[in-house]
């Protein structure tokens, strides 16, 4: 969980109100924003906030926003706007393209600059970098004196001893090279560039530079003193939605601080990108059923009340119709997914203490689970036929799935996860076989025959279900050996749909994955369950295995409802 650390006095200038010192009692309070007191000394108040996907709360002003309205401080959405355009552009060289490729900026004017503000500014970008930008990997987080910047503004490439400037904390001129063996930033995270052969720079139009991202900032225009009044924020990284994300949480820091907001226009020279003006700051809009509130909280609330929780968390609400409230979400609320998550908000601000607890009026009797008859069945038959089950994660990326696998890439039919804490680990899997041909390609040093099984659920797009997704049960197997073939699998799937009582059909068919030819489609009752062949020699190939392979696939949530 993140723990963040906030001056107590700059805490309650912002929040315009005292609170106690207790830290008793300063958690009754938190506990609006899920926060816990984990140190108070000092003037320094160290908070652990349970929601790992807010990182609106991780500052003192995210904290300050989300607190004034559940304390009644403040009500409705807190408006952020634009105030015009800053004048700043910056050209992107295509060569990022394959580096660091996106970048985004804003000003921000008219702040008053102090020591403390300087040091949470400062505590903000480093929590930012560590965590949501996953150590400066997706996205990296500079601050500047505007004043002392020369707009227009070039985010290119340099060769590693091409370029001199001297580096935030020390006086002396560095190459880029010499940044990362000497400076301690370069040191901890020079792993991000040296891979290139060229390395990224930001470069004002007096060839002044700026910083070497995601590394260090230059000592002269990156350094933020009590003499600056107007900030110039940029944002670098690998994840365009993620830098986006970033700069507005920096950017509305600073706003919350009296500075006015103004925009950048960023030039792309690749892809669809073309010209882009950021920070982004719209808000959108969700229904809200009020007769689902009271079904999930178990609460009688009245419309008026739901309409002043809404508010009470800092929502807006844009109109009635009925039972059904449009209501609008902050810019900055990038968690909320669903409308459950708003009804989440609404039992906070109704406050979870004034909810009775009760016991569950319906007595349960455990059992087995119904669709566990037809699994266990699965699993006794496929040990019994000489397989060894394996268990792999349900979390994948595109290449096992469809470049691995020698098929072209669907991201239409994949569910992928929006922010991954793994760059292998992008995806829901939508089959299972490629999930054990990794298994097997990092156990070739085992002898062989080998043969395995698999028993899992796959995630399929479904637009009719509530979250769009769909959970199916499949099996999955494969025989690996120097004489692996079509026969061998089919002779263990007529076991096995034999002992399930199940009568199928295999018709010839052509899948990429496997040989043209020997390939078919498994059919019940007309109804396709699953595939069977022999691998591919490609796929085989892609995950360096050396030995033929059969295979087959099948459905077992159509195998159930037949049964």
């Amino acid at each position: 969980m993140p723990t963040i650390e906030v001056d107590y006095r700059d805490f309650l200038s912002l929040l315009g109100v005292d609170l106690p010192k207790d830290a008793e009692a300063l958690d009754d309070v938190l506990s609006y924003v899920k926060g816990e007191v984990k140190l108070f000394r000092d003037d320094e108040l160290h908070i652990e906030l349970q929601d790992t996907n807010r990182p609106d709360l991780w500052c003192v002003e995210g904290l300050a926003r989300a607190l004034k309205g559940f304390l009644g401080l403040e009500k409705g959405l807190k408006s952020y706007v634009v105030v015009g355009d800053s004048g700043v552009e910056v050209t992107v060289d295509v060569r990022l393209r394959e580096i660091r490729p996106y970048i985004a900026c804003a000003v921000v004017r008219g702040i008053k600059v102090t020591d403390i503000m300087i040091r949470e500014v400062m505590r903000l970008q480093d929590k930012m970098d560590q965590t949501y930008g996953r150590q400066r990997r997706r996205t990296s987080i500079g601050l500047y004196d505007f004043d002392l910047v020369t707009p227009p503004l070039r985010y290119g490439v340099a060769k590693p001893r091409e370029v001199k400037f001297v580096p935030l904390e020390f006086e002396e001129e560095l190459t880029l090279e010499e940044i990362l063996e000497k400076h301690p930033k370069g040191v901890e995270y020079g792993h991000l560039v040296q891979p290139h052969p060229v390395w990224p720079i930001f470069i004002d139009s007096s060839d002044r530079v700026l910083s070497f991202p995601p590394i260090i900032n230059s000592n002269d225009l990156g350094r933020i003193t009590e003499r600056t009044k107007n900030i110039l924020i940029e944002v670098t990284g690998t994840s365009f939605e993620t830098v986006l994300n970033t700069l507005m949480n920096v950017t509305l820091a600073l706003a919350d601080r009296g500075g006015s907001i103004h925009s950048a226009k960023i030039h792309y020279r690749y892809g669809e990108m073309g010209d882009v003006v950021t920070p982004r700051l719209e808000t959108r809009s969700l229904t809200l059923d009020v007769n689902y509130v009271r079904r999930v909280l178990g609460l009688d609330l009245r419309l008026l009340e739901v309409k002043e929780m809404l508010e009470r968390a800092r929502y807006g609400v844009l109109g009635v119709d009925g039972s059904k409230v449009e209501v609008e979400v902050p810019c900055y609320r990038i968690d909320v997914m669903h409308p459950i998550d708003v009804v989440e908000d609404i039992a906070i601000a109704y406050d979870y203490n004034r909810i009775e607890p009760r016991w569950p009026k319906l007595p349960t009797v455990g059992s087995k689970a119904p669709q566990c008859i037809l699994r266990d069945a699965v699993r006794e038959v496929m040990v019994g036929l000489g397989f060894q089950e394996v268990l792999s994660f349900t979390l994948s990326n595109p290449e096992n799935l469809y470049t691995k696998m020698n098929l072209n890439p669907e991201p239409e039919n994949l569910v992928e996860i929006e922010n991954p804490r793994i760059q292998y680990l992008t995806c829901l899997r939508n089959w299972l076989l490629p999930s054990l041909m990794e298994f097997l390609s990092r156990n070739v040093h085992v002898e062989y025959p080998q043969r395995v099984f698999e028993v899992g659920y796959c995630v399929v797009r479904d637009e009719r279900a509530e979250n769009m997704t769909r959970d199916v049960e499949k099996l999955a197997c494969v025989t690996i050996h120097s004489n692996a073939n079509f026969t061998e699998a089919k002779a263990v799937l007529d076991a096995l749909l034999t002992n399930l009582s199940v009568r199928y059909k295999v018709e010839e068919t052509e899948h990429n994955s496997f040989i043209s030819g020997r390939t078919g489609r498994i059919t019940t009752e007309g109804t396709d369950i699953g595939v069977i062949g022999e691998v591919h020699p490609q796929v085989l190939e892609n995950w360096r295995l050396g030995n033929p392979a059969a295979a087959f696939e099948i459905d077992l949530e159509k195998v159930r409802r037949l049964l």
